[in-house]
């Protein structure tokens, strides 16, 4: 077992309340911390959907499902994470909002030991442990959606994280979370979405200059190279906002025209058309 006993996780959107609820299933104490209450519930809400679920394809018992919901406290007060082993920031993919919040988690975490983790998508590690000011102990844990059900989990250490750490997390994530674990360096994307990212804004420029619709392009890619989702639809799942801030980070970085978000893709974000959280984006997700 890891010396990992209690678990804060900000954000209570898909990714956290994810995150979150594998630590619970895991037997591990879990503080999830939204901006207000109200959001906070309704990421503990949403946990209690998932274990339901999953109790009633029979991987849950009753009472593990019943166990699992009575580790889980929400709150909008981060000073309740002040005692937890370790913190995973899953908020915006936003870098302003990110550098903000690992400052505020540098005070409110009070065991110098207590390792800051960030699920971000594509911002460099470095910047949010130089904003935490206790590098040694800030580290990147990429999970990946649906969090559940994905095995695997980027870890990315920045130059100045200490090899205990990494340590501490990856035997976390990997012996009480029964994830998979890879190592990538501290760059812009990680490893899968710099290989993933640029496929999906492809995808969008095909769409965007007629070469053929989205259900094609998509039965394209699953029926002609038997991928489970297309791109176009896996961009719905991620969200076409997160798709956009990631490719604008690895632009950021990299300066490859291939990174850069079409205007399409910026038209819809600006448009609400999110994808599947909003209901609508290359394809609909309303009830008819």
């Amino acid at each position: 077992m890891t010396s990992i006993k209690h678990v804060g996780i900000v954000g209570a959107g898909q990714m956290g309340r994810g995150i979150a609820e594998v630590c619970a299933r895991a037997g591990v104490h879990v503080t999830l911390c939204d901006v207000s209450e109200e959001r906070a519930r309704a990421g503990l809400a949403g946990i209690a959907d998932s274990l339901l679920k999953a109790e009633k394809r029979g991987a849950l018992t009753p009472e593990d499902r019943a166990q699992a919901l009575t580790r889980v406290s929400v709150g909008d007060d981060l000073s309740r994470l002040s005692g937890a082993d370790l913190v995973i920031e899953a908020a915006v993919e936003d870098e302003r909002a990110k550098t903000a919040l690992f400052r505020r988690l540098s005070e409110v975490v009070t065991d110098p030991a207590a390792v800051l983790a960030s699920n971000t998508s594509s911002i460099p590690i470095a910047r949010l442990a130089a904003a935490a000011g206790r590098p040694q102990t800030v580290i990147g844990l990429h999970f990946f959606n649906p969090v559940p059900v994905m095995p695997l989990v980027e870890v990315i250490p920045a130059l100045h994280t200490s090899k205990a750490t990494e340590l501490r997390v990856r035997a976390f994530v990997g012996e009480a979370l029964g994830k998979k674990t890879i190592v990538t360096q501290d760059r812009a994307g990680f490893v899968v979405n710099s290989l993933l990212v640029p496929y999906l804004l492809a995808a969008v420029r095909m769409v965007s200059s007629g070469t053929a619709t989205a259900e094609d392009i998509d039965t394209g890619m699953t029926a002609g190279c038997a991928h489970p989702m297309g791109p176009l639809r896996l961009a719905d799942l991620i969200g076409l906002d997160t798709v956009a801030a990631i490719g604008e980070a690895l632009y950021e970085e990299y300066r490859e025209p291939l990174y850069a978000p079409p205007p399409l893709l910026r038209r819809m974000v600006e448009s609400g058309l999110l994808g599947r959280k909003s209901g609508q984006g290359f394809f609909s997700y309303r009830a008819a």
